[in-house]
């Protein structure tokens, strides 16, 4: 089964559909793979802020009459047009990320946001991200950390903390990981047997007992049998 193709740049996508459609927050949001509320945050500014709006139809991945059908009904979803060209896949560098001194008090507010926005991150998810570490994160998720009153979150592409690419590309990685275990849970679930099934042999016939009254004999029955052969 084909996975469905998500714009490269999700957010810049959305900027631009938010800023020159009537589309819905819902079509918005399944046309990139964001979440509703994420689309409604763009919307009154509060994430993705400073990113420049990318144009869908000028890079083939949607037709203005797409656009214009979508915004007459919202139930109808938008589908991303066929590439034309084959991306490469992008690896992100496994070398520890280097934070200048001046944004690293930045680090909590970014930490935060991933944490709201993001909660399918796992904690080395954000490590990988914005190069903090895992008692930062666990400090900030328990408000414990020393500054907990005064961090806010903050989207780390407008920190300057990860670029739009690597954050877009680490949400697709993340959700690409989360649909394979689904598609192993399911297709293991789907295999298990009982105990019962397992065990029982599939040429042995069910051992039928008559109820009493259903062509079971009675007890005097028996008796009566058993005297008639004596005689």
């Amino acid at each position: 089964m084909a996975v469905e193709q998500k714009p490269l740049m999700p957010k810049a996508t959305a900027v631009w559909l938010v800023d020159n459609t009537g589309l819905s927050f819902e079509q918005i949001a399944d046309f990139c793979g964001l979440h509703p509320l994420e689309v409604k945050g763009i919307a009154d500014e509060d994430v993705a802020k400073g990113i420049k709006g990318q144009d869908p139809v000028a890079t083939g991945q949607l037709t203005r009459e797409q656009i214009a059908d979508a915004e007459k009904d919202p139930r109808k979803r938008l589908k991303m047009a066929p590439a034309k060209h084959k991306m490469p896949s992008v690896r992100l560098k496994r070398a520890p990320r280097y934070t200048p001194v001046s944004k690293r008090q930045d680090k909590p507010d970014a930490v935060y946001w991933l944490i709201r926005n993001h909660p399918e991150f796992s904690d080395s998810d954000i490590i990988k991200l914005i190069g903090t570490t895992k008692a930062t994160i666990a400090k900030i998720r328990e408000r414990s950390h020393w500054n907990a009153a005064n961090i806010k979150a903050v989207d780390p592409v407008t920190l300057g903390l990860c670029s739009q690419l690597e954050l877009d590309l680490a949400v697709s990685r993340v959700n690409a990981k989360l649909e394979r275990a689904q598609k192993r849970a399911a297709r293991k679930g789907a295999a298990l047997k009982t105990i019962a099934e397992t065990t029982a042999d599939p040429l042995a016939m069910p051992a039928v007992v008559p109820a009493e009254g259903e062509g079971a004999p009675a007890p005097d029955d028996y008796k009566l049998s058993s005297e008639l052969e004596q005689d």
